[in-house]
């Protein structure tokens, strides 16, 4: 009976909050206002996910906005998705904002002037504002039984589109000035004259357009001019697609989510998504992954550079000084102004520098010498761009009259030499002032002078009524999140754990790839499922890029296979940064390896004995892993010392892994190989005889790669010289090794390889023998496992 009456003191409680949680108006009608003194004045979707109310924005500065609703009552920093007057916030006192009589929306400031209006006149009394559960804010007119919409706040977005909200020529989303500031900003995504979607930086002193790519034809960038429908829209599930042929799916397509695009005030567009209210927004699509190659980012005379663990950063050149100290938009100002003398200027060389536009000319194969000629010439020349064009051999100069748009990045082939005063001492080191990017955030205040009024008692026991309602609602407001958190803190556990092992884990644009590998043209490995590439990403990591050679796998399995292999984590297995899944384009990005593979290394005779022991421990360690920690049943099914690469400190990590080889744990066999896998001479004889496949496979595998790297053969090399008619000795060594071992490698040293110097343990050396020819027994059900050869192998080292 106590459970009972307690369970019942419970629900009535959690009754009673939500008849006061829920006190919001869900409708406005004829005569109704809501006021910017009242926090409780607020309109609520049928959903509850969206709240329309008035919003500080400011130090006694309200705009009336459309939020998304959190379960902590009035958060600091809403996520906002429409605002009727971010340019001209109202006071804090006598605001309102109506629905009159004659059916207009009006935004009235404390002085009763109209800040804001729909314009709309209607004659019916049945005109009513009610916030739909997309998010939109409807005004609407009851009319023969159905409604017909007089005006929508879809119709005039700010900075944000939200799903089936349609995007259309009218349309225009604007940037706030910062994350703090929601005054309009520089940027604006808008469909051009020529039916394109683009992107418009409209600076203080200069505009451009800056996506697509200003440089490219409509369809050199991917789009369609001739389709005038002009509209684009984003589904709940993720996916955009617009009338100039741009589309895209974001990385979390599928899932029904809350979401947002948003015009974010650094002149990125991007695609936010969250599960529920009071849950952190992340990023599931992005248009820009340069930063710094959008316009106006740190504004003129300055210099972006980008890490992805410090984010975007702003300097000013050498020379120069910032301008305004608050606001990067407005950039940097010369400290001294370069004569018109040609004897009175220098250049100062600055590296790896790409600046974009205001250029006096183009003046293809100029020297050095006569690109600085051109540029003294001419008292407005600020400096050259001198670049190296690969394709032709040949270097091309750029005069520039205003240093905008300059960024740097380690594999630019461009290099910026400033016209400086020849008495200057400033030198490329001094641009040290680097500073986050910081654009305004004013604080908006508004002086009012009110008269007070007498007060009286009446008016005192409304205030500590309207106190203590407010209390009993925030106690049980705190009751709801209790039993909320308790019945659904187990479900999320899993998601969160699988969002943060994807931590870092993204998809790159093939454009971005090409770039960072100069054009596929460093190549560092080969094999069967592709070429390796070196190349340099934007935050400077050094990356391995693989390029895959059979890109007929469709996109969504493709991406299934590869966020799978995102998850894994191993010491001893090399981590996949990312991958790209663009039209034919299949690419992975690896962390590199400075000592390369260990093929090269026994090749090489780079390896000492202890070293060789530590990789093949490692390396069974990690093929453990694989087969029976990870939560996928994976097969390496290419296990050869190619695939084995060597970290900075010679530790070892097993690459070209995973794909198409993933199956249910529960599975003992695959039987769904259409075509044998693996390299010639590391083959078990499953391959060749078509039994069933199992983790024994990798087995074999490794137990050849030991066997190499304790005899310094090579079996491809034996393999070659049978092809070419020469005897072939490794079977027999084989043979003559498992005789051996029958007497328990007594002479262990007669089948080390005798170029390795150096002392080594005996013991060690014969359990690593002994080991490699279990693992490379004809028949599977002899062979270890790879948990019992990492057993072997530790035990031995103690």
């Amino acid at each position: 009976m106590a459970a009972i009456y307690t369970f019942s003191l419970i629900l009535l409680s959690l009754v009673m909050c939500l008849q006061l949680s829920y006190s919001a108006v869900d409708t406005m009608h004829h005569g109704s206002s809501l006021s910017v003194e009242e926090p409780k004045d607020v309109m609520l979707s049928p959903n509850a996910m969206f709240s329309a109310g008035f919003y500080a924005v400011g130090e006694n500065a309200y705009s009336f906005a459309v939020w998304y609703s959190e379960p902590n009552g009035r958060p600091p920093n809403p996520t906002f998705v429409w605002m009727a007057n971010r340019d001209q916030p109202v006071n804090g006192k006598r605001s309102k904002f109506s629905l009159l009589g004659n059916g207009n929306l009006v935004l009235n400031d404390a002085d009763g002037s109209v800040v804001w209006s729909t314009d709309i006149v209607s004659s019916s009394s049945a005109v009513h504002l009610s916030l739909d559960n997309t998010g939109n804010l409807v005004l609407r007119e009851a009319n023969d039984r159905r409604d017909v919409v007089l005006w929508q706040s879809f119709d005039s977005p700010t900075d944000t589109l939200l799903p089936q909200q349609v995007f259309t020529r009218h349309s225009k989303l604007v940037s706030s000035r910062s994350e703090t500031n929601m005054s309009s900003g520089f940027y604006t995504l808008f469909f051009d004259n020529d039916n394109v979607l683009r992107l418009l930086y409209d600076g203080p002193d200069v505009s451009g357009l800056y996506w697509p790519d200003p440089w490219l034809a409509p369809w050199d960038a991917g789009r369609s001019s001739y389709n005038n429908s002009r509209v684009a829209v984003m589904d709940t599930l993720g996916s955009f697609n617009s009338s100039d042929d741009f589309h895209f799916m974001t990385s979390d397509y599928g899932k029904v989510v809350q979401r947002r695009l948003i015009m974010d005030h650094d002149g990125n567009i991007r695609v936010y998504s969250r599960r529920h209210g009071g849950e952190k927004w992340s990023v599931t699509w992005q248009a820009k992954s340069t930063p710094c190659s959008i316009h106006g980012i740190c504004g003129p005379n300055s210099l972006c550079s980008y890490h992805q663990n410090s984010g975007l950063k702003c300097s000013c050149l050498p020379g120069y000084k910032r301008k305004n100290d608050s606001d990067w938009s407005y950039g940097c100002e010369p400290k001294v102004h370069p004569s018109c003398k040609k004897t009175e200027s220098r250049f100062l060389y600055v590296p790896n520098v790409k600046l974009f536009g205001f250029d006096y000319g183009v003046k293809e194969n100029y020297t050095l010498k006569e690109c600085k000629e051109l540029c003294l010439q001419l008292c407005n020349c600020k400096g050259i761009q001198y670049t190296f064009y690969d394709t032709k051999g040949t270097y091309t100069c750029y005069p520039k009259l205003q240093l905008r748009h300059a960024s740097s990045i380690q594999y630019f082939t461009d290099d910026l030499y400033l016209k400086l005063p020849a008495s200057s001492s400033y030198s490329n080191e001094g641009s040290t002032d680097e500073q986050g990017l910081n654009c305004s955030s004013r604080t908006i205040k508004i002086e009012r002078t009110y008269d007070k009024g007498h007060e009286n008692r009446y008016v005192k026991f409304l205030v500590w009524f309207a106190t203590g309602v407010g209390g009993l609602e925030l106690l049980c407001a705190f009751v709801v999140w209790f039993f909320l958190v308790r019945t659904t803190g187990k479900q999320d556990s899993g998601a969160d754990g699988r969002v943060y092992a994807l931590a870092g884990f993204r998809k790159f644009s093939y454009s971005e790839l090409k770039q960072a590998t100069k054009g596929f043209s460093q190549e560092i490995g080969r094999g069967a499922a592709g070429v390796v590439y070196k190349g340099v990403l934007l935050d400077q990591r050094v990356a391995a890029v693989k390029r895959l050679k059979d890109a007929n796998q469709g996109e969504e399995e493709f991406l299934a296979e590869v966020s799978c292999i995102g998850r894994l984590n191993h010491m001893n297995l090399i981590e996949m940064w990312g991958y790209c899944a663009e039209g034919k384009h299949r690419l992975l990005v690896y962390e590199y390896m400075e000592h390369g593979s260990l093929a090269k290394n026994i090749e090489s005779n780079a390896l000492d004995w202890t070293k060789r022991f530590d990789i093949a421990l490692g390396t069974a360690r990690c093929l453990a892993y694989l087969h029976e920690e990870c939560l996928e049943w994976i097969l390496h099914c290419d296990v050869k010392p190619q695939n084995i690469l060597l970290d900075s400190n010679y530790h070892p990590k097993v690459a070209d892994f995973g794909l198409s080889k993933l199956r249910n744990r529960n599975e003992t066999t695959y039987s769904s190989f259409s075509t044998i896998r693996g390299t010639r001479g590391y083959m078990a004889p499953e391959w060749i005889f078509n039994l069933p496949i199992t983790s024994k496979v990798d087995v074999y595998s490794y137990g050849i790669v030991v066997l190499e790297m304790v005899t310094g053969r090579s079996i491809t090399k034996d393999i070659e010289a049978t092809d070419n008619g020469v005897v072939n000795q490794h079977l027999s060594m084989v043979t003559w090794l498992k005789e051996r071992q029958k007497n328990g490698f007594t002479c262990v040293s007669e089948i080390l390889d005798p170029t390795v110097e150096g002392v080594y343990d005996e013991g060690k050396m014969e359990t690593l023998a002994r080991v490699a020819l279990q693992c490379i027994e004809e028949e599977k059900d002899k062979r270890p496992t790879m948990s019992q050869v990492v057993e072997m192998l530790q035990e031995s080292s103690r």
